[in-house]
C-alpha cells in the first residue's frame, strides 16, 4: 500500500513556487508547534486577484506538498474566493488525509488566510 499519492511525493520532492517573491504585496507565516512545520507565504495581489504566489518553509511531505499545490492553484484566483478556502479545498487537491495529519495540510491554508487579512 502506498502511503502517499505519487503527485504528493512529486510536490514534496520538487515543490513548485518555492522561494520568495520580491514584489509581494502580502505575506504571513505559520507554524505547527506539534510537529515543527513552518511556512512563510508570499502573495502578489493586484485589483483583488492573486497574480503570483510563493512559499518558503520546512515541513513534512504533506505540508510541503499542500503548500506547493496551493501556490499553483491560487494564481489567477480572486482574493475573496481564496479567503474562503478550507479543509475541503485542500482535500480536493490532495485527497483525504488521516485525521492526525489534518494540521499538516491546513498549515499553508492558514498562512494564506492570514496573509489575506
Amino acid at each position: 500500500m502506498k502511503l502517499y499519492k505519487e503527485e504528493i511525493i512529486d510536490h514534496y520532492k520538487n515543490p513548485r513556487k518555492f522561494g520568495e517573491l520580491s514584489d509581494r504585496t502580502h505575506e504571513a507565516s505559520e507554524t505547527n508547534a506539534s510537529c515543527g512545520d513552518m511556512i512563510e507565504v508570499y502573495l502578489k495581489i493586484k485589483n483583488g486577484v492573486v497574480e503570483d504566489a510563493a512559499f518558503k518553509g520546512v515541513g513534512c511531505a504533506l505540508s510541503t506538498a499542500a503548500a506547493s499545490m496551493l501556490m499553483e492553484e491560487i494564481v489567477g484566483k480572486k482574493q475573496e474566493e481564496v479567503k474562503k478556502w478550507d479543509k475541503k479545498k485542500i482535500e480536493s487537491l490532495m485527497g483525504e488525509v488521516n485525521p492526525g495529519r489534518v494540521k499538516c495540510i491546513m498549515l499553508p491554508v492558514m498562512a494564506i488566510g492570514e496573509a489575506l487579512k
